[in-house]
């Protein structure tokens, strides 16, 4: 059975989420060089055209075969032609230093949806179909204390909620279950539901934590 994650938010604090946006076609790129002279693998990937933070797995590469196994990995961009999987120890199972790149490998990840005309729209609700607790939506106010932006330039949505507005959040308040949806500002019959983990479950799962002393 999969791990089923949470949205966390505790009161009090600020809160904020990056969410992408993945779509088809997976892309490939081909790897030419690894190095681990920074003490994480960066590849050189010639013109991969990946965002920044965006996630993608490596595969078929050749005497550093260890890197074929880590999965996907959050990827972080270097420059136009270098990748580093930052959050990867280029070490075995006994602390020894991976073998060297001696060739070939791919790098894959899903394309990044245009995020042109189109407004992310978030409601935290009881349960499915039931009552609203928290939104974005000012029809929905005053419970509308989470806002949205949608970035084009770096394919990334982001929610927040002020430090304020968490602490205000009502004690009755504990756990919910989060719909969200990227909205196209001219089609209103353009709407997309959005996984923010891709868990296994069928919904994103919300907690409420922390106490506000007054």
């Amino acid at each position: 059975m999969a791990n089923t994650k949470e949205i966390l938010i505790e009161r009090g604090k600020l809160f904020t989420m990056v969410v992408r946006w993945e779509t088809e076609p997976i892309i490939r790129k081909a790897i030419t060089a690894i190095s681990v002279a920074s003490g994480a693998p960066r590849l050189t990937v010639t013109s991969h055209g990946i965002t920044d933070g965006w996630k993608g797995e490596v595969y078929g590469v050749e005497g550093m075969k260890l890197i074929n196994d880590v999965g996907e990995q959050k990827l972080t961009v270097v420059d136009a032609n270098t990748i580093e999987l930052n959050g990867v120890d280029p070490t075995d199972d006994n602390g020894k230093m991976w073998p060297a790149y001696t060739g070939g490998g791919f790098v894959k990840f899903n394309t990044p949806q245009s995020l042109v005309n189109y407004t992310p729209v978030i409601d935290i609700k009881d349960k499915v179909g039931g009552t609203v607790l928290l939104s974005s939506q000012s029809a929905n106010s005053p419970l509308n204390i989470i806002t949205t932006t949608a970035d084009d330039a770096t394919k990334t949505i982001t929610l927040r909620i002020g430090a304020v507005d968490t602490a205000a959040i009502p004690m009755t308040i504990k756990k919910g279950i989060a719909e969200l949806e990227m909205h196209h500002i001219s089609d209103t019959s353009d709407v997309v539901k959005l996984k923010m983990f891709s868990d296994g479950s069928e919904y994103d799962l919300v907690r409420v934590t922390g106490e506000v002393t007054t």
